[in-house]
């Protein structure tokens, strides 16, 4: 630690440097950028922060005098040397250190937003360098400068010397580098929830309580001669019962990182269907414009169409796949009491392009986190001879190779949405459709799951039975209690209790109870959808090293966070207590794993080990623009 001796603004405050004298390390530089998108605009900001902020602001001014903290300013600015206004009225901010974004000195300087104003200002202000004639106040004398002591700042160095000044904590850059990148109403939400600091706050707060654990072995290990301690096996399994807890806790929470990332990232949407069924009509009809081929012919769509869609505030990839055809159909002719009336091609078969496009179609369907099933109906050739009066006369066309995807996608967990297009083409969808319902097998499975549409009636405006509801063709009836609704079920909140949806819970709903998390208020477990990446990588570290401890720990009834069983019985007669009191535990290991499990939790926040936290810094601040 080091005693800064040229604040800009007077305030001598101790901060860290990593050269040898502090004084000429980099670090100390006073670095600049433009904070506003570059080209033609109103109002351009330039940022500075260090400590030549006062001299810079003195040589670009022309006066020796500071504006008041916080409160804006109107000066010309002129260049350094030959005094040439610049800019004819400057609105000039600044903030003194410590209270600032940086937790240094900070001017912004808000331009006019010319190209060539910008351009002027930018090349003057490193041309501020103090001198040995330098007469403003506060100007340091040249030779405590550092080699370079204004340059233009890196990438995300703003947001880097707040972070090394303690005014920020790694998961809060994270969310205001997801703050910066949010492009829906849903990704908004959670990024400015998570500015606070609330989730280090609760990595902390696990942290302490593992450091309190390990330090009840630890006076195990260094005390238990000299001092009246509990029986080494009593204390480990009450502290592997306290552990236990944790390790739910902790694995409900990364549970909950990956459903928060699903908002950062988009939820994957897969349109899955015969050829001719309509997806991508409905992908056109979703998306407004013609985002995919539409035509007649069987095998149009080859390769998956993706496209991003922001849909009632949720960043949705739709993929539009290949139509997928049976093998019998495949190796000539179409089988029309599965595929109805669907052309197979010139030679009635399926090409190699295609036959590819068809396993692609699979693969993004079965790595999608909705699927939607789209099936149409078509004229039924044998409902002459169907002996059911009410049967319609129409069916669905169920391809084998659908049917067996849509099944293997269910079984998976993932949530499949079943759309029937064309029901334009019955007088009374409702009947028609009910009817095919109950009689198909693969629609049993999905009741609460189905929709009727129109991609034809939605394309071309026609609102038939829907005129009233001017839901032109049922799309949206389709895609808000359908989609939308899927999205906030595969997105709810999985606490100690019941759920709560994310969207409930960023309305600023508590939730209900916490169960084995009593200890957490409800509403915090909104900040577990803000766990990035990468401290999802650290949770599961820190769950294996949790379950490691807990697989030494005496207390046989306490496993692992990822078994089915309890983790808070106890041993149930006195035998079962002698029985532990003749384990032999080794508590050395017990207390590496705890230590090692804190660690993976301080590496989250940053107040890991300083070769651990460098190495995750270049990840973090990477994506940031130069003048953030």
């Amino acid at each position: 630690m080091i005693k800064r001796q040229y604040s800009s603004f007077g305030a001598q405050d101790e901060k860290q440097s990593s050269g040898p004298d502090g004084l000429h390390d980099e670090g100390q530089s006073t670095i600049y950028a433009l904070s506003t998108a570059p080209g033609r605009a109103a109002i351009a900001v330039v940022r500075i922060s260090g400590p030549l902020c006062a001299h810079i602001l003195f040589s670009l001014t022309l006066s020796n005098t500071l504006p008041k903290p916080r409160y804006a300013t109107i000066r010309k600015l002129h260049h350094p040397q030959t005094h040439a206004i610049l800019d004819p009225s400057t609105l000039i901010l600044h903030f003194p250190a410590p209270h600032s974004f940086t937790g240094e000195d900070i001017l912004e300087l808000h331009l006019h937003g010319g190209p060539a104003i910008v351009k002027a200002v930018l090349e003057a202000i490193p041309l501020c360098r103090p001198t040995s004639t330098s007469t403003y106040p506060s100007s340091p004398p040249p030779h405590l400068l550092p080699p370079n002591p204004i340059r233009p700042a890196n990438p995300g160095e703003f947001t880097l010397r707040a972070y090394h000044n303690t005014r920020l904590t790694l998961p809060q850059i994270e969310s205001l580098s997801a703050t910066l990148s949010a492009t829906t109403e849903q990704q908004r939400r959670l990024a400015v929830r998570g500015a606070s600091a609330a989730l280090s706050t609760q990595y902390e707060t696990w942290r302490a309580s593992l450091l309190a654990a390990r330090g009840e072995l630890e006076a195990l290990i260094d005390f238990s001669e000299d001092q009246h301690l509990d029986s080494p096996r009593v204390l480990l399994r009450n502290v592997a019962g306290q552990v236990a807890r944790l390790a739910e806790t902790v694995a409900k929470w990364r549970g909950n990182a990956v459903k928060g990332e699903l908002f950062r990232e988009g939820i994957k949407v897969a349109l899955l269907g015969a050829p001719n069924a309509g997806k991508s009509s409905l992908l056109n009809a979703v998306v407004g414009r013609e985002a995919a081929i539409v035509s007649r012919t069987a095998g149009t769509t080859r390769d998956v169409v993706d496209v991003g869609v922001d849909l009632a505030g949720w960043f949705v990839r739709f993929g539009d796949t290949a139509g997928l055809r049976s093998a019998s159909e495949r190796v000539g002719g179409s089988d029309d009491s599965v595929m109805g009336n669907t052309t197979a091609g010139e030679d009635g078969g399926v090409g190699e392009v295609e036959q590819e496009g068809i396993k692609r179609a699979i693969e993004r369907a079965l790595t999608s986190d909705v699927v939607i099933v789209v099936l149409s109906l078509e004229p039924n050739p044998n409902s002459n001879f169907n002996p059911d009066p009410t049967a319609p006369q129409k069916h669905i066309p169920l391809d084998p190779t659908v049917l067996t995807t849509a099944r293997r996608i269910a079984a998976s967990g993932r949530a499949v949405l079943v759309a029937i297009n064309k029901v334009d083409t019955v007088s009374d969808e409702s009947i028609a459709v009910d009817w095919l319902v109950r009689n198909s097998a693969l629609l049993k499975s999905f009741t609460e799951k189905v929709f009727t549409i129109s991609c034809q009636n939605a394309v071309s405006g026609e609102t038939g039975q829907r005129q009233r509801t001017r839901d032109v063709g049922g799309v949206q009836t389709f895609l808000t209690l359908g989609l939308v609704k899927t999205f906030e079920e595969i997105t709810a909140l999985e606490i100690p209790g019941p759920s709560v949806s994310a969207d409930a819970m960023m309305d600023g709903g508590a939730g209900q109870g916490a169960g084995g998390g009593a200890d957490i208020d409800p509403s915090i477990w909104q900040e577990s959808l803000n766990a990035t990446a990468r401290q999802r990588v650290l949770l599961d570290e820190c769950l294996s090293h949790l379950d490691a401890f807990l697989g030494v720990a005496p207390l046989s009834s306490v496993t692992p966070s990822n078994s089915p069983t309890s983790p808070t019985s106890s041993p149930n007669t006195p035998e079962d207590a002698e029985d532990l009191d003749n384990t032999d535990v080794d508590i050395v290991i017990a207390a590496e794993s705890l230590r090692a499990a804190a660690d993976c939790l301080a590496r989250i926040t940053g107040r890991g080990g300083q070769g651990d936290v460098e190495e995750v810094l270049g990840v973090v601040f990477e994506k940031f623009c130069v003048g953030k």
